[in-house]
């Protein structure tokens, strides 16, 4: 069976998502490691409840012994706030899956995470907005698009309004983009992805 890794840095909502899609079948694989740069990040504590292995690592070599060891064939970026090595995207080219919460090209790029994203979105008057799963690449949030989803976001008050409303999104395109890829349906060709 595939097995991906994920990694967290906060609370974990995307990484319950992934769980929930894995135990019920929905994914055809298996979390092997739940890794944080952050000691306290509750999807640490998400990933033991589930009986998965949860580890803070903040040392590059470290990281990449631990995905060896656990026979880790990609990786899943679910709320991850550490930029990763070139050395760790050179060893896992076009496996390294990222979750955004925009429509990138919008509101990406260094700066633009979390809470930031939808500040901005908000203060720009922004109607539509949605999320992106891409691959991870040197350039951040650069990487060629998988998948994408948009929504309104013209009723919302608030840049938390906005980010509640997009999580939403996030929780049904991350566990269908990492489905596509533990199948075997995501094929990466000049930048541009097909699912097949």
């Amino acid at each position: 069976m595939v097995k991906f890794a994920v990694f967290v840095s906060g609370g974990g909502t995307n990484l319950q998502s992934l769980i929930d899609a894995t135990q019920s079948g929905h994914i055809d694989a298996e979390i092997a490691l739940v890794v944080s740069n952050r000691i306290k990040a509750y999807g640490l504590e998400r990933a033991r409840n589930a009986g998965i292995k949860a580890e803070c690592i903040k040392d590059d070599a470290l990281l990449i012994q631990r995905l060896k060891e656990e026979n880790v064939d990609f990786i899943v970026l679910a709320g991850y706030l550490a930029i990763i090595s070139d050395e760790l995207i050179e060893l896992y080219q076009n496996k390294i899956i990222n979750i955004h919460p925009s429509l990138i090209p919008a509101f990406a790029g260094p700066g633009f995470y979390g809470l930031h994203v939808h500040e901005h979105a908000y203060k720009r008057g922004v109607k539509v907005s949605g999320a992106t799963v891409h691959f991870v690449s040197p350039v951040v949030d650069g990487g060629p698009i998988i998948l994408q989803k948009a929504v309104d976001i013209s009723h919302c008050q608030s840049p938390l309004e906005i980010q509640e409303t997009v999580l939403k999104i996030e929780h049904t395109l991350l566990p269908e983009a990492v489905k596509l890829f533990a199948e075997g349906r995501v094929q990466v060709e000049n930048e541009r992805v097909t699912i097949i």
